[in-house]
């Protein structure tokens, strides 16, 4: 049975998806290099270009608006140029920027790479990775739940950088809150929060997060390890759909939410690898507009599959392409 991609990806023009997180600055300056620093042996980078992009949960929400959804973000910046400049991308980009929070107590997060010769050189990271405080938890929990509670959201995105935002306090108080009203949540975990993310229902670690996170190590990437670890993870943290990428291997989702658990496990679509930022960010997004519209897990995972192929053809963090998206799952069916 063919699956109709037409009418899932008309149907994600209706959605509204709230994603909490950390964002940040994705900089780039662009230049060549032609010679060695006769200071160091370190190569000279002409700089001819710089630019601002969204990034990290950003990124998220530009990859979901690039699929025809609403995003709606929230996150805490800092009262600083880095977050108004933030800001002002994301009006750029048409989108709301009532979600963000300004701190005086921290920076807006920064990361600006290097690129000489279309060669990525170097990333110099601006951050702070200690958690917001009470005071501005408070703040953020009832901006969260006021949105909640006046917009109809059709799933929630927790996007974690291990950058402070995402508490374990407003991780379980969004969860329940999500629970209560009927709204799908799904996960990009990294290390620090990794337990705190309990009854969600679609959980996307990469294999080294899976490792980390549940402290466990195998060498054969096989379906077998895969299902052991999966079935730790939804005992463990009561997760529905565990949903992991493999890089170069594909994609592994193992789904709890029938009577009987059902294992999609999928090869890499073969592409010319430029650069692999910001793939989670693309995955993540097509997983939970796919689980919004609650479809099955092998469309979630063939869909996101697909859909993280395509970004790291392109070099830098960019939200997917829609229509090139579409035609590839119908040249694929």
């Amino acid at each position: 049975m063919m699956t109709d991609f037409v009418k899932i990806f008309d149907r994600f023009n209706e959605l509204n998806i709230l994603i909490i997180g950390d964002v940040m600055i994705d900089a780039y300056w662009w230049g060549a290099v032609n010679r060695i620093s006769p200071e160091a042996p370190v190569p000279v980078c002409t700089v001819s270009k710089k630019e601002n992009r969204l990034g990290g949960a950003a990124n998220v929400a530009l990859n979901i608006a690039a699929m025809g959804a609403n995003p709606v973000l929230c996150s805490i910046v800092g009262d600083d140029t880095q977050g108004h400049e933030l800001c002002r991308l994301m009006q750029e980009q048409n989108m709301d920027t009532e979600g963000i929070v300004f701190s005086s107590k921290r920076p807006t997060t920064v990361k600006t790479r290097v690129i000489g010769n279309k060669a990525q050189m170097l990333r110099i990271d601006e951050e702070t990775d200690s958690n917001i405080s009470e005071t501005e938890e408070k703040i953020f929990l009832e901006k969260i739940e006021s949105i909640i509670n006046n917009k109809k959201i059709n799933a929630i995105i927790f996007q974690d950088y291990d950058k402070g935002v995402l508490t374990e306090n407003i991780i379980s108080k969004t969860i329940d809150l999500a629970k209560k009203n009927n709204i799908p949540t799904t996960v990009d975990p990294k290390k620090r929060n990794f337990a705190s993310y309990k009854n969600v229902d679609l959980f996307k670690p990469n294999l080294k997060e899976l490792k980390e996170g549940l402290k466990i190590d195998f060498e054969q990437v096989n379906r077998e390890n895969l299902v052991e670890a999966a079935l730790l993870l939804h005992h463990k943290q009561k997760i529905d759909r565990v949903f992991i990428t493999l890089s170069e291997r594909g994609v592994f989702m193992m789904d709890f939410s029938q009577k009987e658990a059902k294992v999609t496990m999928l090869p890499a679509c073969l592409r010319k690898i430029s650069d692999v930022s910001g793939a989670g960010d693309t995955v993540i997004s097509v997983a939970s507009l796919c689980l919004a519209l609650h479809l099955d897990s092998k469309t979630i995972a063939t869909a996101s599959n697909f859909a993280g192929g395509l970004v790291c053809e392109s070099v830098g963090v960019v939200p997917i392409d829609k229509n090139t998206l579409l035609l590839e799952l119908l040249r694929k069916e």
